[in-house]
């Protein structure tokens, strides 16, 4: 209480403090006016007076430097609705993987597992190093490594186990690809591998039938247990297109596979985890989020697969790849797959594979399908609409044909899709911002032919097996057109047009063969 004029007790006195309070060097600063007015106000003004007083003083006892009470040496609690501690709250969202320790692995507990099972049939036993090769220089394949095997030019050298060539005769399949002939007796052995070649070539064949052999021939998965087979993809069309295809050779022989990926719910996935499944397909993001919450692991994964390294390094994955690395047992079997080999790949390879075999089909460089046609067309950007269409209209005319447009942006591919459906062309597009269940059925949409034009970035330049399809790029550069211009059938042959703009180099009126040609 303060004292009055008259050395008598206060009848009246009005405190008020400012609704805004300031901040100063770690101070609260309170603002307080005391008025002496006249006697006329009785003792309910001058107790509700002395609540006000206690109350300023509570904040002015608050207001020191620190949460600590120096006096009583404890904490007095959160002031004014703020945090009890003086440290910042903790990040919402971090880098991905953080939460991921690398695990210290003692081989001598870690148990054994098998990973040979290759033996050469009497047939390839009999091959000269000459007819190596010789088949080798035919088909285009450069081996690079020690104690690589022969290749196998039939199915049944390489001695695949009958639930897998059952299979196979279904599918009606002649011979091996070059990359599956030189790859199935390379993955069978247990070696670790690079195989460096184009998009559709039958990669996911040469590493899912060996990994098929690799699970069957390893325990069988008890409760709590993660997958054998892991098989890291670059997109959700890719993830999704290799699970099928593990279902279609797995189900023979009783192997479970699942599809984890972003922008589709958690729960269908997480419940096919936890019941337990031989073979993941999964984006690496995803993966990364089941991980820290311990959805699943990799304790018994024994069989690796990087498919599309280079555009998952390209769409800056790699923090999460070496964290996901980092959980599987070191004597694991890696395969990478890659459609080119920049040092960025090859540092990945160095780190992950132990004497490893590096296959080579063709060049080291992405190039166009050499069974393609090319045709490039160099106009002005404000002409490539009109010329879009007057292609369009060719192209249409043909029964049962179906065209991808690739273009570079997003909102350029709404704009066009917009204008296109607009003017009547039964057009769809996709791109990354869609969601996952929109993506499925414009691609469904797309391969039955209900919309035979598919207007994308891209998210479907690389992987995707469209039958019937005719590729158009509205490109700015040689190198966009060169990776998304890949064949949708493995000896598919035709001409595929290019738009791109002037200045771009090597750029000429015609691509034959892979080549820029004037």
């Amino acid at each position: 209480m303060y004292p009055t004029q008259s050395g008598e007790f206060q009848r009246e006195e009005e405190v008020y403090r400012s609704r805004q309070m300031r901040r100063k060097a770690g101070t609260l600063c309170v603002n307080v006016k005391v008025v002496y007015p006249s006697r006329r106000k009785g003792r309910l003004t001058l107790f509700v007076s002395s609540l006000y007083l206690h109350e300023v003083k509570e904040m002015r006892g608050s207001s020191s430097y620190g949460d600590r009470d120096r006096d009583r040496g404890r904490d007095r609690g959160p002031r004014f609705g703020s945090s009890r501690s003086l440290l910042p709250p903790p990040k919402k969202f971090g880098n991905p993987g953080d939460r991921l320790r690398k695990k210290k692995w003692d081989m001598d507990q870690l148990p054994k597992f098998e990973k040979n099972f290759y033996s050469e049939h009497p047939e390839i036993n009999h091959m000269t190093q000459y007819d190596v090769d010789e088949y080798r220089r035919k088909r285009e394949i450069t081996v690079r490594g020690s104690g690589c095997p022969k290749p196998v030019p039939n199915f049944h050298q390489a001695q695949f186990p009958q639930y897998v060539v059952d299979v196979l005769l279904q599918q009606n399949f002649k011979e091996p690809t070059a990359i599956q002939a030189q790859g199935f007796p390379l993955a069978l052995s247990g070696r670790d591998m690079v195989g460096i070649a184009q998009t559709g070539s039958g990669k996911t064949l040469a590493y899912l039938l060996p990994a098929i052999v690799h699970i069957n021939h390893q325990p069988y998965l008890e409760r709590g247990d993660g997958p054998i087979c892991l098989v890291l993809a670059p997109t959700r069309e890719l993830a999704q297109q290799v699970q099928q295809v593990a279902y279609d050779y797995g189900k023979s022989s009783r192997i479970k596979s699942t599809c984890v990926y972003g922008g589709a719910p958690k729960g269908p996935q997480i419940r096919d985890l936890e019941r337990g499944v031989e073979i993941c397909i999964a984006t690496p993001g995803r993966l990364i989020d089941f991980l820290e919450v311990g959805k699943t692991n990799l304790r018994r994964c024994t069989y690796l697969v990087l498919d599309e390294a280079d555009r998952m390094l390209d769409m800056g994955f790699e923090p999460q790849i070496r964290k996901i690395v980092d959980q599987i047992r070191p004597d694991r079997q890696t395969l990478m797959w890659s459609a080119t080999w920049p040092k960025e790949v090859r540092q990945l390879a160095e780190d992950f594979l132990h004497d490893y075999v590096q296959i080579n089909i063709g060049a080291l460089e992405l190039s166009a399908n050499h069974n393609i046609l090319q045709i490039v067309d160099v106009c002005m950007e404000n002409e490539k609409d009109n010329k879009l269409i007057q292609l369009m209209e060719e192209i249409m005319a043909e029964k049962e044909n179906k065209t991808i447009i690739f273009v570079e942006t997003k909102k350029r591919c709404d704009e066009l899709t917009r204008r296109m459906r607009r003017d009547g062309w039964p057009a769809m597009c996709i791109h990354g911002d869609k969601s996952q269940p929109e993506r499925d059925w414009v691609l469904s949409e797309f391969r039955s032919g209900k919309a035979p034009i598919l207007i994308a970035t891209d998210v479907a330049s690389r992987g995707l097996v469209i039958e019937k399809g005719r590729d158009l790029t509205a490109g700015n550069s040689r190198a966009q057109f060169v990776e998304v211009l890949q064949p949708s059938e493995r000896q598919r042959t035709g001409a595929e047009p290019v738009l791109l703009p002037p200045g771009v180099a090597g750029a000429g009126p015609r691509v034959k063969g892979g080549h820029l040609s004037t």
